[in-house]
């Protein structure tokens, strides 16, 4: 599984939304499933995912889904 597919299944695990969903730019509280809690949840599998423990200025910074690819470059991360 390519590192984008591994992306958007973190974002539709943690929030139980469909693969839709992400087309554009999905933003912190654009949907009622992203609220601090569902963001936490997110947070925690893509660490899991990928390994990575991300620092606490990244995970207040992970505001949307393309944010979010770009943050992760910060772990050697790239989504493709």
């Amino acid at each position: 599984m390519r590192n984008r597919e591994k992306y958007n299944q973190c974002f539709i695990n943690a929030f139980s939304i469909d693969e839709g969903a992400l087309k554009g730019n999905l933003e912190y509280n654009s949907i009622s499933e992203w609220d601090s809690i569902g963001h936490m949840a997110m947070i925690a599998e893509l660490e899991e995912v990928f390994d990575v423990s991300m620092e606490i200025d990244d995970v207040i910074e992970f505001s949307s889904y393309n944010k979010g690819i770009e943050l992760l470059k910060n772990y050697e991360v790239i989504i493709d």
